[in-house]
């Protein structure tokens, strides 16, 4: 579907815009499987993301997943010195050295930066520093920081710009902090720390900074956290929270944050009844939710549609924008804003591109994780979900029960599975987990979903004793028989 290198005109074959996963995985494949001559071409290196900063490896490895999970691995040594203690270990938990953590993460994050820059290297792929900017279908303008202006011509434009945190609109914004800046927080206040926010990093930073030793407020707009996830399971998350000492305001709606002080904030807002509070903490962080990063890179005087609300870009199932030869894929598509989504649609671009095949990603049973302690995961249908878009009838079967370690370490949370499987077809169409090693767990279990497995062959398999997976193939009798569906 593309022309060559050289032909009309055109230096290369592709350019990118950003090197994050899905630029990377596109370009690294372009070049190396096809022989391709492609660019990439990112933002200078920086923790915290602005109109000037980016580096190899986009917000996932940088500011993101990875840095986050370095710290959620950090804040569960609190539950284990807790934990150690039922085990008839000593009683002393050491002290957190936050500026070390926060240091050494900061190395690690450095480190994957050069090998994010290498895999482009070794694959012959071309980096070019500074911002880039669409000029028109075939034209790429890179805007270098020294103020030096380079135009690539170009059979085909991808553009992986992905996404940025963005903060809601109330009065004193400014004196919040987004994801960006908490994962480089190396001093907690000595008052609490206020999370607004009930998605996926407002219930992982509210554990993370609760695990690291902090007063932690979490609030939300909803009666539960985790909008998009199965409502048994938001309610065991929300459950947990409580269990762990986390401060939860449920339906409450921030109005103002106003600053007292260095550190002292008075964060201002209003319950579900239109009760007026306040809160005084030292730290306002918002985790209300991420924007597709598409302003001042050109698109809309290109051609590129963007969608009315979110400024999404908006593409055809291969990734195709209205501009036949400007592309898209990761979070500035606003389709499912995971990277190893963006790696699948990355792989499937290059195929439609250079491999002579149109190949579209397949977004069924995409398992995910939610790092909130203990976690959440899941793979497929919510209940909702399966009632909505299903035919004939479901089944569900759910198992609570305390894990075996947390019987002599004395923790209180409970361990939640609910399965949901399709009556006419025997198929396990959802499964659902919050406790310890879920992600793991899921992992395994979004395989079996993806070929297709059914109850039957769940029951056949044998367990792996004593373990929490284990249950998953011991839920003999439904919790709830015979659920009509809507589709029906």
């Amino acid at each position: 579907m593309s022309d060559h290198a050289g032909e009309d005109g055109f230096e290369y074959d592709l350019v990118t815009i950003g090197a994050g996963s899905g630029g990377v995985r596109a370009s690294r494949l372009a070049a190396s499987k096809y022989g391709r001559k492609v660019a990439v071409i990112e933002l200078p290196f920086g923790f915290v993301s602005d109109d000037s900063t980016g580096g190899a490896g986009g917000t996932c490895v940088i500011r993101g997943c990875v840095p986050k999970k370095l710290l959620v691995y950090a804040s569960e040594f609190a539950d284990g010195f807790r934990a150690a203690q039922g085990f008839g270990w000593g009683a002393a938990s050491p002290p957190v050295d936050i500026k070390q953590l926060i240091a050494r993460k900061g190395k690690e994050i450095q480190r994957l930066n050069g090998v994010y820059t290498s895999i482009l290297k070794n694959a012959g792929v071309e980096q070019i520093e500074g911002r880039g900017v669409v000029l028109d279908p075939h034209t790429v303008e890179v805007r270098a920081a020294d103020g030096s202006v380079r135009r690539l011509r170009t059979a085909n434009i991808l553009v992986a710009t992905g996404g940025r945190a963005v903060k809601i609109p109330v009065e004193g914004k400014e004196h919040a902090i987004t994801s960006d800046e908490a994962l480089v927080l190396d001093e907690y206040p000595d008052t609490s720390i206020a999370v607004i926010g009930g998605g996926y990093i407002a219930v992982e930073f509210a554990g993370i900074f609760k695990g690291l030793g902090a007063d932690v407020h979490l609030m939300y707009r909803a009666p539960l956290p985790l909008r998009a996830f199965d409502d048994e399971c938001r309610s065991a998350v929300a459950e947990n929270l409580e269990l762990r000492g986390i401060h939860v305001h449920s339906e409450c709606n921030p109005t103002s944050i106003e600053k007292e002080g260095e550190g002292r904030y008075v964060l201002h807002y209003r319950d579900g009844s239109g009760q007026e509070h306040t809160l005084r903490c030292g730290k306002v962080m918002m985790a209300t939710g991420r924007r597709a990063n598409t302003r001042g890179i050109g698109l809309e005087d290109a051609g590129v549609e963007l969608a009315p609300k979110s400024q999404a870009i908006v593409v055809d199932e291969f990734s195709r924008t209205s501009v036949p030869s400007i592309w898209a894929i990761g979070d500035v598509t606003d389709r499912v804003a995971l990277t190893p989504v963006a790696l699948m649609e990355g792989r499937a671009l290059v195929e439609t591109l250079f491999g002579g095949r149109d190949v579209a990603p397949d977004y069924a049973n995409i398992a995910s994780a939610v790092f909130a302690q203990p976690p959440l995961a899941t793979v497929g249908l919510s209940e909702k979900e399966a009632q909505e878009k299903l035919s004939g009838e479901v089944d569900v079967y759910v198992s609570k029960f305390r894990p075996m370690k947390n019987t002599l370490s004395g923790a209180e949370e409970k361990t939640f599975m609910k399965m949901l499987v399709h009556v006419e077809s025997d198929k396990v169409v959802g499964c659902h987990m919050v406790g310890p090693d879920a992600a793991e767990i899921m992992q395994g279990l979004g395989i079996a979903l993806k070929c297709g497995a059914t109850k039957a062959q769940f029951d056949a398999t044998v367990g792996i004793h004593p373990s929490s997976a284990e249950e998953w193939v011991t839920m003999g009798t439904p919790s709830r028989w015979r659920i009509k569906c809507g589709a029906s």
